[in-house]
């Protein structure tokens, strides 16, 4: 991976989404995704304490928003129905079936609304810079990788899949053990940067019986992760390593697995700010992706466009498979 001293984040401000991209000559080191409009890491917000568990410095709160936040190390004299300025640590996670809630804890900083990418990206000190369309297909490209939970390297592929517990990665191929296990490695990497992963991850590299072996994959996972904060397992005998990063924001793998139609929606209208021929826009798209187009994402599209929005459903149409064009007026 090429230092990133010389690479810049580039960001699209995009209708209902942030997308970004660390770029750096030529080559695209990492990638985030935003959704605005829920609890975001670095939001500070007076709220309401609904709810304590008793003789636990645990509850939850209610923000203005009405969104709830699990919170932690709450004073003793701290009761239910009170005002607790608290900032938020992490995103509410999507998963089958549930919403694990925000998290957050109390503050006496003051009080700031949620961070956009732009923000949370300076904030961290990165170059910054906002363009209206990123270089080349970089972003379809992991787009598309994280929508279909696979990525391909010589010689075998990467399965991902965002289980309640971690992620769960998948290595398989027709090299040799050895040789896939380590193939594997910078791919991993890769994925890992691309998808912003972090949280649990748990990754089964082909059973490897000989310690050297293992040892040579151990050695090559901590070279390819160097730069990236974590902890991690030793890989055991039966192929299996675990990594753990800081968790506060749903990773793209997550957002685009669990909320598959709110991410096709979202991709239409990227599709759709793309067009370049005169006429009104028509957006053709599966009924569900139709239900997901809020009025306010419409009609920034057609301030954006400066065109009229017709929207024509088609229920054979695959989710990600909507598309825009220019009609007659």
């Amino acid at each position: 991976m090429p230092s990133a001293s010389t690479a810049e984040w580039l960001v699209e401000d995009g209708i209902g989404e942030q997308r970004a991209i660390l770029f750096d000559q030529d080559q695209v080191l990492a990638a985030r995704l935003h959704w605005p409009g829920a609890l975001t890491a670095g939001q500070i917000e007076d709220a309401l304490l609904v709810s304590r568990v008793t003789g636990s410095a645990r509850g939850t709160l209610r923000f203005a928003s009405g969104e709830e936040a699990l919170v932690d190390r709450l004073p003793k004299n701290a009761e239910q129905g009170a005002l607790i300025r608290a900032e938020v640590t992490r995103s509410a996670l999507s998963e089958k079936n549930r919403i694990k809630l925000a998290q957050a804890r109390p503050s006496d900083r003051a009080i700031r609304p949620a961070p956009s990418l732009v923000e949370t990206l300076k904030a961290d000190g990165c170059a910054v810079r906002i363009v209206p369309r990123f270089p080349r297909n970089q972003w379809e490209e992991i787009w598309s990788e994280a929508w279909s939970g696979s990525s391909d390297f010589s010689g075998g592929s990467l399965q991902f899949f965002a289980t309640p517990a971690m992620v769960l990665i998948d290595v398989d191929g027709t090299l040799s053990p050895r040789e896939l296990a380590l193939a594997a490695v910078p791919a991993l990497a890769k994925a890992i940067h691309s998808f912003d992963l972090a949280g649990s991850i748990g990754i089964d590299f082909p059973t490897l019986e000989a310690k050297a072996d293992r040892r040579a994959v151990d050695e090559a996972l901590a070279g390819a992760l160097a730069d990236w904060p974590h902890e991690r397992t030793a890989i055991n005998g039966f192929g299996f390593v675990q990594l753990v990063a800081r968790l506060q924001r749903p990773s793209i793998l997550h957002l685009l697995t669990q909320s598959r139609v709110g991410a096709a929606a979202r991709l239409l209208l990227r599709r759709a700010e793309e067009a370049a021929a005169p006429g009104a826009m028509m957006l053709t798209c599966h009924p569900a992706i139709k239900a997901q187009l809020k009025s306010e994402w419409l009609d920034q599209l057609a301030r954006r466009t400066g065109r009229q929005i017709r929207i024509e459903i088609d229920p054979g149409l695959a989710l990600d498979g909507s598309f825009s064009q220019a009609v007659p007026l």
